[in-house]
């Protein structure tokens, strides 16, 4: 074996021992949805952003948090509520008094400037709040008063709303919906994961990360996802997947020709092949396979398509367009 190759080996093998460690110290807090944490782990290696939908009371914020504790980053909670400015997300600039005697204006760093940002609730901000989102997680720097501040990486912003409280919502435009990675869906914990939520959190002692890795470990780790390779057959699959949810499109099934109006974006394809590639380091795989792609086809889609009339008035979800487009794409 080469040197090189053998330097890949080694940092593969760090990046799944790193995220066993993250997976194992999230499940001494947060119990059971091992399909969520890892894609939530895939988003956040892969430096993107999610949007995690469910019920109130579910875990939503002690995931994000216990992620950021187990390997040692700056986190930070946004509560969005109808009040929320965009300078309380992005930050400002204050007039203060130097040592001197002076006065001068200092940029004063909002809670966006973390590693791992929770915006709790963000359906409840209004649209001139959500849109101090927008800047950050695309370019990665905060523009105000004229000056642009970068945000340090890793960087990942994850979302929450609750799907059965639209009173008082503002639902996020597409352009915004199609900023994240990925859109995850958080389930009622069945009866044995609920008996030990019970034990865990009413017993007398809590359970404790261990911070392990930090901000170099992560980057380095999202530079080696970005090195494993993409066959024909695969790149063919994604392309086919984005094509097929357009109704225009030759692709397209039946039941997008019928319900949608816009398909997916080009982000949902750089998706699927960076979480797809994920995918493949953790199954000791250097190149990715078709399986991979259809494994984070759902998460990386069903956010990315929007119906038309008739299929918001059948109320047919997105998930279930995704999942014949999935059934009508050849199996190699």
């Amino acid at each position: 074996m080469s040197t090189a190759a053998a330097g890949i080996e080694a940092r593969a093998d760090a990046f799944r021992e790193c995220f066993g460690h993250l997976r194992s110290e999230i499940g001494k807090v947060f119990v059971g949805q091992a399909s969520l944490v890892e894609h939530v782990l895939v988003c956040f290696f892969c430096q993107g952003h999610a949007l995690i939908e469910g019920p109130p009371g579910l875990g939503k914020t002690l995931l994000v948090r216990t992620l950021s504790e187990a390997v040692g980053l700056r986190f930070a909670r946004i509560q969005c509520t109808p009040d929320l400015m965009p300078a309380d997300v992005t930050g400002t600039n204050l007039l203060v008094e130097t040592p001197a005697g002076a006065r001068q204006f200092t940029f004063q760093q909002g809670p966006i400037f973390a590693n791992v940002v929770l915006a709790d609730e963000i359906n409840r901000a209004t649209p001139r709040t959500q849109a101090a989102f927008l800047e950050a997680m695309q370019e990665r720097h905060v523009t105000v008063f004229g000056t642009t501040h970068p945000i340090d990486e890793p960087f990942s912003v994850f979302a929450t709303q609750n799907p059965i409280e639209m009173e008082g919502t503002y639902p996020l435009p597409e352009a915004q919906l199609d900023r994240f990675f990925f859109k995850l869906t958080m389930q009622v914990p069945g009866l044995e994961d609920l008996a030990e939520i019970l034990t865990r959190t009413t017993g007398e002692s809590a359970a404790h990360v261990t911070p392990r890795f930090g901000a170099d470990m992560v980057r380095s780790m999202g530079a080696l996802i970005r090195q494993v390779k993409v066959p024909d057959e695969a790149m063919r699959l994604v392309l086919r997947l984005v094509r097929g949810t357009h109704p225009e499109m030759p692709e397209a099934p039946d039941v997008v020709r019928t319900y949608v109006r816009y398909g997916a974006s080009p982000r949902a394809a750089q998706t699927m092949i960076l979480a797809a590639k994920a995918f493949a380091l953790l199954d000791r795989r250097y190149h990715v396979a078709a399986d991979d792609v259809r494994r984070v086809a759902l998460p990386a889609l069903n956010h990315r398509i929007i119906r038309n009339f008739h299929g918001e008035m059948e109320q047919v979800a997105t998930t279930s367009i995704v999942e014949q487009v999935l059934a009508a794409a050849p199996a190699s």
